[in-house]
C-alpha cells in the first residue's frame, strides 16, 4: 500500500522549511476539484534554482533527476521521489515546456505561484494550481488522462 499521505507530509514539510515556492498540480490537483480517479503521482512545481536546496534532504529517495527530462508531451527540468512507495514529481515552475496537441508545437508553460488557490488536502492547507490554469494546460496536453479530467473538470 503506498504511503500518499505520508509522502505528501514529508515533502511539503521540506519545501516549507526551506521556504521554497510550490504549488500541487496534476492529477492531486484535479482530485481536489473533483476528479475522480487513482492517483498515479504527487506533481509539485517547484522553481528550478531551488531545486538544490532540498538535495541533501530528499537525495536517498530520487529514482530520477534532477536533470532534464523529455518525452511526446513534456520537456522539463525534473526530479522523481519514491517515499514510502508514493512517486513524487517535482517539476520546474518556469522553464517547462509541453507539446501542444491542437497546434503541433512546444510551448511553455510557467507556473504562477501568484493565482494558486489554498485548498486542503490531508488536512494541510496548501497553494494548488488554479483550476483554469489545470484546465487550460490540459487542454493542450490532451493525453487520455487530461481528456478524462476534462470532461470532469468541465473543461470540455
Amino acid at each position: 500500500m503506498r504511503g500518499t499521505k505520508a509522502a505528501f507530509y514529508w515533502i511539503i514539510s521540506i519545501l516549507k522549511k526551506y521556504e521554497i515556492p510550490f504549488q500541487i498540480s496534476g492529477g492531486l490537483a484535479a482530485k481536489i476539484y473533483g476528479v475522480r480517479r487513482e492517483l498515479a503521482d504527487i506533481d509539485i512545481d517547484v522553481p528550478e534554482e531551488q531545486f538544490k536546496e532540498i538535495l541533501p534532504e530528499v537525495k536517498n529517495y530520487i529514482i530520477f533527476g534532477p536533470r532534464r527530462y523529455k518525452d511526446a508531451d513534456w520537456d522539463l527540468w525534473l526530479m522523481t521521489l519514491c517515499y514510502k512507495g508514493q512517486n513524487i514529481d517535482i517539476a520546474g515552475a518556469h522553464q517547462t515546456k509541453i507539446f501542444n496537441k491542437n497546434t503541433k508545437q512546444w510551448i511553455r508553460i510557467k507556473t504562477n505561484f501568484s493565482t494558486a488557490e489554498i485548498k486542503e488536502i490531508f488536512g494541510m492547507k496548501v497553494p494548488v494550481i488554479s483550476k483554469k490554469d489545470l484546465i487550460k494546460y490540459k487542454k493542450k496536453l490532451r493525453r487520455e488522462v487530461d481528456l478524462t479530467d476534462l470532461r470532469k473538470l468541465g473543461g470540455v
